[in-house]
């Protein structure tokens, strides 16, 4: 694979997420949809569309199957995301999504998509083993599909310790598990990722980024960058915490939020950005996300306004 990007993005487990809104939930009855938008979706996909946003430019390594997996690559196309992809037997999955309007409540269904032999997982490393010009940040992101071993994401941190990469983490379980023992560069955990991990279950702010510093004194991760919902979000290294509190909005979605926030962060800091500056813009996006209903991320506009009003302490 040859093309120069800082950044580049795996999503094993991608998807076609669908969206719509109805009035109001209930059996039986046809409940019809007053819209319908199709996005592409998955952790490291969404990554790469939000730094593109932005005005950066990232490359996403994903696998593809059947006519969905066609669709995803003709919409990231249409975003103007350079794709790297494999072929797998299976079909890639779809997610949909449905906000029910009289009751503010959104429902999101995750459909399991395809098992991948050994042979296509080991396609996905293969294709990343053969970047040149390596990148300097490789960001993995997103579930793991059936048939992939536990270790998969640890494994591609040894291709990017090899390569002199900075290898960022976004996923959980077992996963986060095996890659944390490894050692990556950064990891985005949310509280019920961070619960998993550590086994602790912290009852303030304070204590969570206890527990994030004891991950990086562990080796674990070099940067901990730690959303926690109405708590805020906090970035976490050897050297200091920098804490931040949610910026006062009304959700109307929490579809990619997460990703948002980490496609800014990783965004920022890949652009040269102090550390402080890039969690500004981080919890920016992520927030910013949440303004819109279904799967459509977030706005550059809205970062750029909501930057304004995030305040940084340094704890």
């Amino acid at each position: 694979m040859s093309s120069t990007s800082d950044i580049v993005t795996v999503t094993p487990n991608p998807a076609v997420d669908l969206s719509t809104a109805v009035d109001r939930i209930v059996p039986v009855a046809k409940l019809r949809g007053r819209s319908q938008r199709r996005d592409p979706g998955g952790g490291g996909i969404n990554v790469a569309r939000v730094i593109k946003r932005l005005g950066g430019d990232a490359r996403a390594i994903y696998p593809v199957g059947g006519a969905i997996g066609n669709l995803l690559r003709q919409l990231l196309d249409e975003e103007g995301i350079t794709s790297h992809t494999w072929t797998i037997a299976g079909e890639t999955r779809e997610d949909f999504f449905v906000d029910e309007i009289s009751a503010g409540k959104q429902y999101r269904f995750i459909l399991p998509g395809p098992r991948l032999d050994e042979t296509e997982w080991k396609q996905c490393l293969k294709l990343i083993a053969e970047i040149e010009p390596f990148p300097r940040f490789l960001v993995a992101s997103g579930s793991l599909p059936d048939g992939v071993p536990d270790d998969f994401y640890a494994q591609i941190a040894r291709i990017a310790k090899q390569r002199g990469a900075r290898m960022v983490l976004d996923t959980s379980g077992p996963a986060l598990a095996a890659a944390a023992a490894e050692g990556v560069d950064l990891i985005k955990p949310n509280l019920r990722e961070m619960r998993e991990l550590t086994g602790s279950e912290p009852s303030d702010a304070y204590a969570w980024e206890v527990a994030a510093r004891e991950l990086v004194e562990k080796g674990k991760a070099t940067i901990v960058a730690l959303t926690m919902g109405h708590l805020g979000a906090a970035l976490v290294t050897r050297d200091e915490v920098l804490r931040a509190p949610p910026i006062p909005i009304t959700p109307r979605s929490a579809v990619g939020a997460g990703d948002s926030f980490l496609a800014a962060l990783v965004w920022r800091l890949a652009s040269g950005a102090s550390r402080p500056d890039a969690f500004r813009l981080a919890v920016a996006a992520g927030a910013a996300t949440l303004l819109h209903p279904g799967t459509e991320l977030c706005r550059p506009e809205d970062v750029a306004r909501l930057a304004g009003q995030v305040t940084i302490e340094t704890v």
